[in-house]
């Protein structure tokens, strides 16, 4: 997205009078062909299942790891969909590793057009008052869901502000909209909530020269929720209006208009795909 010329707003400092140039046709819309794509937590799940969309619409991608490697799925990338692609191994909740990983992608890569903070791990204690040792839990959540998003944000923002554009994506849920039921996960809802305004906020700050927006999923088939009984993802089925938890592949269309020229209009939303959960 180019800006041609601006003016001064004392809330945001400039901000776009012109608008984009843009191709009439939709899916051209859609394609990330030339883009560097990036998102972290993509090992498996949610975040991998976004990083291959993104490959088959034509971006370069660079995946993230931290315990789980993830070369051989880099690789797969690549020679499938004829794209660059390459793993980092990093840990989200160390600002230096984090900051070290986004520069040496940008070198790699030669720019990020997008990324996307998709790592975060569930709360799996229950009730967070029980015990005073969950106090290291919370922290952990915490160190990965709030802060380690703030680490990518503020590195990936100074590339997205030198180029004058670029497209920042969070994981968020809809645990930060609403309190799970029957599941007691106080601390991940926080959290979720946090990474919701944080996007928010953040859209304001950056609209001069980027967009920043959240994905907020609702109960998805991961092995992030395998900790979960059987019986309670069958109490979920009644909540759901659409009964049943979503395919990874049921999220990638959000992501892919968000990060695609589809949505240079779109900075501080969040998108729902929770199958109707939030609508009562």
């Amino acid at each position: 997205m180019t800006h041609i010329t601006s003016q001064i707003n004392p809330a945001v400092g400039p901000l776009p009078t012109k608008a984009p140039t843009l191709s009439s046709n939709v899916l051209d819309l859609f394609s990330l062909k030339g883009k560097v794509a990036t998102v972290t937590g993509s090992s498996g799940g949610i975040g991998y299942a976004v990083a291959e969309a993104f490959a088959q619409a034509g971006a370069d991608i660079a995946i993230w790891y931290n315990s789980k490697p993830a070369e051989d799925k880099a690789e797969y990338l690549a020679k499938t969909y004829g794209v660059r692609a390459k793993a980092y191994k990093a840990n989200i909740a160390d600002p230096e590793e984090v900051q070290k990983t986004i520069y040496q992608i940008e070198e790699d890569f030669g720019t990020i057009d997008v990324f996307v903070a998709n790592a975060g791990i569930p709360w799996v204690d229950g009730e967070c008052i029980e015990v005073d040792s969950k106090f290291e839990t919370w922290k952990k959540v915490w160190d990965i869901d709030v802060n380690g998003v703030y680490y990518c944000a503020h590195t990936v923002g100074k590339i997205f502000k030198k180029h004058g554009k670029g497209s920042l994506i969070f994981t968020a849920s809809m645990s930060g909209h609403i309190a799970n039921v029957p599941q007691l996960q106080a601390p991940y809802n926080a959290a979720k909530a946090a990474v919701i305004h944080l996007s928010k906020s953040l859209a304001i700050e950056w609209a001069p020269f980027a967009r920043v927006n959240s994905i907020s999923p609702g109960y998805v088939i991961t092995d992030i929720a395998d900790f979960v009984p059987q019986e309670m993802k069958e109490k979920w089925w009644q909540i759901i209006p659409l009964g049943r938890e979503a395919l990874t592949q049921e999220l990638v269309g959000a992501y892919l208009y968000l990060a695609s020229n589809a949505s240079t209009y779109t900075t501080g939303a969040d998108l729902l795909v929770d199958g109707g959960y939030c609508a009562p």
